[in-house]
């Protein structure tokens, strides 16, 4: 069977370890960034802390160069996935379809729109599962990745080595 052969073969290697480096810089940026996100949002009274920005943090602090990290994708991303969420759950309402349909048509959305961020992929099912309201996408999704992305401007160009973004 094809599939199963696929599946339980793979014959490549896996990737080596990060280095010590990259780890701490990882995590120091994820934790400046989720403070800066938190923080903002307990003296505002806001609410800024979105699930997925944890992923989005393991993307932008250790692998800057991705494409999947560059700031249009992080915010873009964020973006579309939760007010696709948003149409289909008032749409369709939330049931186990309305959240496949989410996620699919967000996926399809940030690749027409050259803005694809992984961990946005689970926003329509955060918005779902939380049955949030529109203003979820001003806060805490559009405010809430600048505020990523700003940490992650000042902080990834803090060395001589460190470079971000690599394109807008």
């Amino acid at each position: 069977m094809k599939i199963l052969e696929n599946c339980l073969g793979a014959k490549e290697a896996r990737p080596p370890r990060v280095s010590v480096k990259t780890i701490l810089f990882a995590w120091l940026g994820g934790l400046l960034a989720t403070a800066a996100i938190a923080g903002t949002g307990d003296a505002t009274q806001l609410p800024l802390v979105l699930g997925s920005f944890g992923a989005s943090c393991l993307l932008v602090f250790a692998y800057p160069s991705s494409p999947f990290a560059q700031p249009r994708n992080v915010v873009g991303g964020h973006v579309i996935a939760t007010v696709t969420g948003l149409i289909i759950m008032g749409i369709c309402g939330v049931h186990w379809w309305s959240m496949a349909l989410g996620v699919g048509t967000a996926i399809a959305l940030m690749l027409i729109f050259r803005v694809p961020h992984p961990p946005a992929g689970s926003n329509p099912l955060i918005v779902m599962l939380g049955a949030a309201d529109w203003w979820y996408v001003v806060t805490p999704t559009l405010l809430g990745s600048i505020i990523l992305v700003v940490v992650a401007l000042i902080f990834n160009n803090w060395g001589q080595d460190r470079r971000y973004p690599t394109y807008w």
